[in-house]
């Protein structure tokens, strides 16, 4: 059974959207386990709002919460009863094989390198979310953990990303590309041009070459290489568009039924 520990104080709405989340997921795999690390009694007490199977889902009591605006290197060394760090120590010490948290990405980042270490040979973890397209969904790496990558980084996100998205998502030989202003092989940054002819000659992922961020929605690519900073402006792009889109449906809807109801 794949054991999994869920930061159940971190992010919005902490425990009870967690906890549902633990729910719904236990009720989809039969063959999981999840952890919910966090204080005791709040996520009890979410728990007693569902119905679910008590051999698939332990509490494991942690009475600290790190805020997502702690600096997240204090924040790591100083609460040792928080739920990140009691999640990540689970799977230190073999007693989960994955932590999961929706809480300070910056105190995820620092207590993966700190306490559960780096995968060997990986220069630099990156984070990369998976964005909505029109073709599905694609991954965008690094997004906001390594503001001065170097052109190797990049690399190593492209081989990381091309293997999460074939062996994870399901996609076989993904297509990876560079975020750059053009498509052409000479444009770019400096970054990007010494990385351009390293992942064009890497062998073992199915490099399409650039990819400008108009293209990125349309689905132009399954792994979307770039440099943290680029790849966070991308991302908070994408939350603001997506945020100002419902909000005008939203709009034009109830002006709709407004109209409706002041002809009926």
């Amino acid at each position: 059974m794949i054991r999994v520990a869920v930061d159940a104080m971190g992010g919005d709405n902490a425990p009870a959207e967690m906890v549902a989340g633990a729910v719904e997921a236990v009720s989809a795999r039969p063959g999981i386990q999840v952890l919910l690390v966090g204080q005791e009694d709040k996520v009890n007490q979410e728990l007693s709002k569902h119905t679910y199977s008590k051999e698939q889902i332990q509490v494991v009591n942690a009475t600290e919460v790190i805020a997502t605006e702690e600096p997240p290197v204090n924040a790591i060394r100083k609460k040792k009863d928080s739920s990140i760090v009691v999640g990540m120590n689970l799977v230190k010490n073999g007693e989960a094989d994955a932590f999961v948290s929706a809480g300070s990405s910056g105190a995820i980042l620092v207590g993966g390198q700190i306490i559960v270490g780096r995968i060997k040979g990986v220069e630099r973890p990156p984070l990369a979310p998976l964005i909505p397209t029109e073709k599905g969904v694609s991954l965008l790496i690094d997004c906001g953990a390594n503001v001065d990558a170097r052109a190797s980084h990049l690399v190593q996100f492209a081989q990381m990303g091309s293997i999460y998205m074939e062996h994870v998502m399901g996609i076989k030989n993904p297509r990876v590309a560079i975020v750059n202003i053009g498509a052409e092989e000479e444009k770019g940054n400096a970054l990007v041009k010494e990385t351009y002819p390293l992942l064009k000659n890497c062998e073992g992922i199915n490099f399409t070459g650039s990819i400008e961020a108009r293209e990125i929605p349309h689905g132009g690519a399954d792994v979307i290489v770039c440099e943290a900073f680029v790849g966070n402006v991308i991302l908070k792009l994408y939350e603001g568009v997506g945020a100002t889109l419902i909000s005008m449906v939203k709009g034009g809807m109830m002006a709709t039924l407004r109209s409706k109801s002041a002809v009926c």
